[in-house]
């Protein structure tokens, strides 16, 4: 999806009314500092859209994007920041809770990570209430650019790991300073408020077949899936090329030390006789 047009268009506090949208949602949540805002600003390629601050915890109302006016990027309260009183933290869980129940057209939730770090108490204890609300949470794994390269896999297996996961739940690496994970989560985006509303969303096998998920994941899935139909391709392509595979040059070699040894033995009979 090209972003032509972005509004925010609705802003709603803990005694606002939520609207009745018409339009497909999709809502996002994380802990306060977990880079919201600068993903928010990143795949909607509007620099100052969500407004990012160096104090936790800012984000403090419900905030609905209108993107292209086909659907609504959902901005929910950042949650666990230590420092907000009972009173405000407890406000915030009633603003999410109220629109997790009361939205009638909310596809998807994302649930935002930080990847350099094992998911907080408060992360699991989110991942396991939007769970219970219906919805599985699609996990986008922050700040990637804070890691090397190398680091990525372990890291996002022990998200895994904590969250209690399973292999075919979503998780999107993602940077917002290199852009590394945007196109995965568009499409997926896409795959929620684009589709007709008699049609389900795509299942991850679908997903993989339109590149949406990561490399690794990719990979996963089509090495579970063929099987021994890469060694039968393999086999097939040495057979078109005339070149013999290992295994079958260790099969001629053994047969061939059969043969001596064979030979080596008639051998010591004739001699004896």
């Amino acid at each position: 999806m090209v972003i032509k047009s972005v509004e925010l268009e609705t802003v709603c506090g803990v005694t606002s009314v939520l609207p009745e949208n018409t339009l497909f949602e999709v809502a996002f949540a994380g802990k306060s500092n977990v880079g919201k805002s600068s993903m928010i600003n990143t795949i909607l390629n509007r620099k100052g859209m969500a407004r990012i601050s160096s104090q936790p915890g800012k984000t403090q109302t419900i905030n609905f994007y209108n993107i292209n006016n086909i659907g609504y990027l959902v901005d929910l309260p950042g949650y666990g920041y230590a420092r907000a009183n009972e009173e405000i933290k407890a406000q915030w869980g009633v603003m999410i809770e109220n629109y997790l129940h009361q939205s009638q057209k909310l596809q998807a939730v994302f649930l935002l990570i930080d990847i350099r770090h094992e998911p907080s108490d408060n992360d699991c204890l989110m991942y396991d209430w939007i769970n219970s609300q219906g919805f599985k949470p699609i996990i986008v794994a922050t700040k990637a650019d804070k890691l090397k390269s190398s680091q990525i896999n372990s890291h996002v297996s022990r998200i895994r790991q904590v969250l209690g996961m399973k292999r075919e739940d979503l998780l999107i690496p993602f940077s917002s300073e290199t852009k590394v994970g945007k196109n995965e989560l568009m499409d997926v985006i896409d795959n929620f408020l684009l589709r007709n509303p008699d049609q389900t969303p795509m299942t991850k096998e679908q997903l993989i077949e339109k590149k949406v998920l990561t490399a690794r994941e990719e990979k996963e899935y089509i090495l579970s899936k063929q099987g021994k139909e890469k060694e039968t391709k393999t086999k097939e392509r040495w057979k078109k090329t005339g070149k013999e595979t290992k295994a079958q040059r260790q099969k001629k070699a053994m047969k061939k030390e059969q043969k001596k040894a064979v030979a080596r033995k008639n051998k010591n009979k004739i001699k004896k006789k």
